[in-house]
């Protein structure tokens, strides 16, 4: 028989307002949920629901106005910003559907920026570089490292994105529309390579999405209306 897996990840009555002139806008009116270690679980809703709101405020991005996320346990908002800044390197990493490459940057150095704010998994400067080339290698981008991101096509971009996401081995990966700016059959490759890379390495992924076809790929299905997360 095995073993229940830990809760990683809960938001519990999480509210979230926005003042646009004179009208406030209630975009989360009391959300919550919980995510297990190495689940899988996508967040689906209309467009401007609040879904990726809701993932900024998971991920210690965005400050909730009322409730509480937690992260092993620990709750991210009564944290020092300090302390939250640590955790978010440390724990979670993040895959936009805007990939935020630097272009100043190249590939590969995108990919190990993460590991400046931490220490644990790399040691030293060659260590980073040669745990980035692995991550590109199994993003089938290790011939492109020294390229910058403008000379990558959008699904590269995203294959070098996610790689970047899973450098500090985090416990917990948020993607918010990863394949929205791509076609469908890029789409489908980035993809095949996160569910592959999060399942082999025991990542839990929670991802936001439009699409009921990805989100049919998941362990659990959560949907967000009027504020609200409820199953499927």
């Amino acid at each position: 028989m095995s073993r229940p897996r830990e809760m990683l990840l809960e938001a519990r009555d999480v509210h979230r307002t926005f003042t646009a002139g004179r009208h406030v806008v209630s975009v989360l009116k009391g959300a919550s949920c919980a995510v297990r270690s190495n689940e899988t679980v996508a967040i689906v809703g209309a467009s401007g629901a609040g879904k990726s709101t809701l993932l900024h405020i998971l991920g210690g991005l965005d400050k909730p106005c009322d409730g509480q996320v937690l992260i092993s346990g620990r709750d991210l908002y009564r944290l020092s910003s300090s302390s939250r800044t640590r955790i978010r390197a440390r724990d979670v990493g993040f895959v936009f559907q805007s990939y935020h490459l630097l272009p100043e940057m190249d590939v590969l150095e995108n990919v190990i920026l993460p590991a400046r704010s931490r220490g644990r998994v790399v040691k030293s400067w060659g260590a980073a570089r040669q745990r980035g080339m692995d991550l590109l290698s199994s993003v089938g981008l290790a011939e492109r490292a020294d390229h910058t991101p403008m000379e990558l096509s959008g699904g590269e971009q995203q294959r070098a994105a996610l790689a970047r996401a899973l450098m500090n081995e985090p416990q917990l990966v948020l993607a918010d529309e990863p394949t929205g700016n791509l076609d469908e059959k890029t789409g489908d490759q980035i993809l095949d390579i996160l569910f592959g890379l999060t399942k082999e390495k025991g990542h839990t992924l929670v991802i936001v999405t439009h699409d009921l076809r990805i989100a049919g790929a998941c362990d659990r299905m959560l949907r967000l209306e009027d504020g609200i997360l409820r199953q499927g």
